[in-house]
């Protein structure tokens, strides 16, 4: 739950963060731009925006605008205009679409050409091809409140004419551009999109850090408890073997390793039997056996090759000697002839 939270805490920050980036960059854009139009104005995405700078649109008692798509107009609030069309026939179907209750800002002489933002009251067709507009304030105590601004659209050369239709307003981003057309604003323009970037750097490099950090200690304490596993098993292991009967067969080995066939051991018969057996079976004058001469000499090649290897005599192992004991055990026909022999 905790960090379901964080992540929506950090997803909410880094939206704010850009907004705002967007919102002082607008903003910059824009102080940028109506400083350099004499008018004031600034065209962004195909809209006009102006700034409200007197109270002739803002709230009245007296006055209801509830019904009306766009309400009060506060000081300092940013407006956003529909420019009317260059073309003539598109002009034409454009002030055709005109109401009472729309807001328009247009540009009328009094004294001096000024520019102001009223609402229609009336609007009918003329005789020569445009309309009659009868435009007010809201606010009948302010500026220009009360007074009523007739523009014929189809005099061309006059100098009273709508700039464009009022299609939406914000305060909040007037605020903003009027403290940056300062100079102090246009340096914090400047230095707090670059606080909010490293802000958000520092976050990103931060929460990297402590991910990592987290992603080690899991791995180490994935590692110990395999290894509390495995002495947990070994333990049990030997416990089993301790508390098994004496005569139980144990428990194979954990490690398992190929078997080697152990070679059976052969009795060996004790020194007396072994001298019985041979006095027992010792040749007599009747039987006599061939033995090698030892010291018969080696003949000798016909062809005198030296380089023919001669067969020395090594001595018989424990285990050939054994053989040979077994083979001159004599059976049970030559014990008897062997007993009838000495009795003679």
């Amino acid at each position: 739950m905790k960090g379901k939270a964080k992540k929506i805490i950090k997803t909410t920050l880094y939206v704010l963060g850009y907004a705002l980036m967007a919102v002082c960059m607008l903003a910059l854009i824009f102080a940028i731009t109506t400083k350099k139009d004499p008018d004031g104005a600034a065209t962004i995405f195909g809209k006009q925006l102006r700034i409200v700078r007197s109270d002739s649109m803002a709230e009245n008692a007296e006055t209801d605008v509830s019904d009306y798509e766009i309400g009060s107009l506060p000081v300092k609030s940013v407006l956003f205009i529909d420019v009317v069309p260059e073309d003539k026939a598109e002009a034409d179907a454009w002030y055709a679409e005109l109401k009472v209750g729309d807001v328009l800002t247009f540009r009328y002489v009094y004294g001096t050409q000024v520019t102001i933002t009223h609402r229609i009251i009336a609007i009918a067709p003329n005789e020569t091809g445009g309309y009659d507009i009868s435009l007010t304030g809201d606010n009948f105590a302010g500026e220009y409140g009360g007074m009523t601004q007739k523009i014929d659209t189809s005099d061309e050369a006059s100098l009273n004419y709508v700039i464009g239709k009022v299609t939406g307003h914000s305060y909040t981003l007037g605020v903003v551009i009027y403290a940056l057309r300062t100079p102090v604003g246009i340096t914090c323009i400047v230095i707090v999109p670059c606080l909010i970037v490293i802000a958000m750097e520092i976050v990103r490099i931060v929460g990297a850090f402590r991910s990592e950090k987290t992603e080690k200690v899991k791995e180490e304490s994935a590692k110990q408890q395999n290894e509390i596993e495995e002495l947990k098993r070994q333990l049990a292991m030997l416990q089993q073997s301790v508390a098994a009967p004496v005569g139980s067969v144990p428990a194979p080995p954990v490690a398992t390793e190929t078997a080697t066939e152990a070679k059976p051991i052969e009795a060996v018969p004790a020194p007396a039997e072994n001298e019985k057996i041979r006095a027992e079976t010792a040749p007599t004058d009747e039987t006599t056996t061939e033995s090698p001469k030892e010291n018969e000499p080696i003949p000798e090649n016909d062809n005198n090759d030296n380089d023919q290897e001669i067969p020395t005599k090594t001595a018989p192992t424990d285990e050939t000697t054994e053989d040979r004991e077994k083979e001159r055990l004599p059976s049970a026909k030559e014990t008897e002839r062997i007993e009838q022999t000495k009795d003679k």
